[in-house]
Parts: structure tokens; sequence; C-alpha cells
């Protein structure tokens, strides 16, 4: 007489613990795969913003996809500090970038300003302030995966980054910034959808097994 593959009688509760995630991680992956048409069609848009027109800088974030990469100026009243943070100069070597963070007004937010890039995080850069122009993009993101997981990682806020330094710096001191390109933006969420699908048929398949493993026990013992 044959052995049955699985056990007659199912066990309910492991039974609807493992279809339960398995339904869940596959809701994921559709959800994912939304999310890579939507960031498919803000690519696109990004791709066409650095030729539209100036816009006025937008001092408090988010940053919606219609202002990333938009041209705009800022007028830098004074520079209250700076920091610099890896950056990529317009002839493709990494350095740092120094972002100096202005008054633009007696109150507000004031504007972050990437001014430009250099081979080292130690310079004393002497620029008090002054009009500059340049592309629209965002701060550096320091917030870890959990607190992003979690909805607490900060709304990063507007920084401009400079078509060229300002002429009053020494000659050389700072590179060009490179111009932020809608190349240089991930779009993951095609893999993610396909590890959900994975992850989600590799639950039912393992489960399926240790009931076959269990119906063929059964039979043994009988």
């Amino acid at each position: 007489m044959n052995k049955p593959l699985l056990p007659r009688r199912w066990p309910l509760i492991p039974t609807i613990l493992v279809v339960a995630s398995a339904l869940i991680m596959v809701m994921l992956g559709f959800w994912q795969l939304r999310r890579d048409g939507q960031k498919q069609l803000a690519i696109m848009e990004l791709r066409e913003n650095p030729s539209k027109p100036t816009i006025a800088y937008p001092f408090l974030g988010p940053i919606t996809p219609e202002d990333m990469f938009r041209r705009s100026s800022v007028n830098c009243l004074s520079v209250e500090s700076w920091k610099a943070e890896a950056g990529r100069a317009s002839d493709g070597n990494i350095g740092f970038r120094y972002v100096a963070h202005c008054r633009t007004g007696a109150e507000g937010p004031g504007a972050l300003v990437s001014l430009g890039v250099a081979d080292r995080p130690d310079l004393s850069v002497d620029w008090q302030g002054g009009i500059v122009s340049g592309w629209i993009t965002r701060e550096k993101d320091h917030s870890t995966m959990l607190e992003r997981a979690l909805g607490r990682a900060p709304v990063l806020l507007p920084m401009l980054i400079v078509e060229q330094p300002p002429e009053s710096l020494p000659a050389g001191q700072l590179k060009p910034m490179a111009r932020p390109t809608a190349d240089n933006v991930t779009n993951n969420h095609m893999a993610y959808a396909v590890q959900w699908f994975f992850f989600a048929a590799v639950a039912v398949v393992i489960y399926i097994l240790a009931l076959r493993r269990r119906g063929t026990k059964g039979t043994d013992g009988s």
C-alpha cells in the first residue's frame, strides 16, 4: 500500500500561521511592485527636471519629485556652520563636499548649500555668504534602517548643489560638485518584490516538506 505524501488531517494552528505569513509576504511583494511603478514614473520626471525653468528655493522639506534637481538660487546672508561629508566632484573624483548652513533671514530654517568638493575634510573655507545658484536636492540621510522601517526617520531638508564655487574663494580650493542626476537614484523595489515572493514560496515548500515527513513517520509508526 502506498504511503501518503501528506497527513490526512493538517494541523490547524500551524497551517493557519504559515498560510497567513505567506499571504502577508505575497501582499508585500505586490506592494513593492506598485512602488516600483511609482518610482519609475518619479525617475522619469527627475530626468526632465534640470531642463525646466528656475524655481524659488523650497526652504522646508520634504522635497517633492517636482522640485528635485530643479535649478534655483539662495541668498546666503551669513554662514552659521560648516560640515564636510563624502561627495563627488564634477570630474568624477570622490572627496569631501563642504556644506554651509546659511542664514537666509531673521528667522526660519535657513538653507543648506553644498559649495564644492575638496580632497581634505579639514579645510577652513573663507566664504561669508552671497547669492549662489545651482540645483535643488536634499541633505544626506543619516537615519538607520530601523528608524526608516519604524517611520522615525527625520524629514530631510532641501540642499542646493552649487554649480560653481564662488569666485571669492582661492583658485582650486574647491572643485565644482557633480551635477545631480536621476541616474544616481536607486530603484530596488522590483528586487524587494522578488525577495518577498521567494520567501513566501520557501515558507510554503518547507511547511509541505515538514508535513510530508510527519505523514511518513506517522505511517511508519502505524
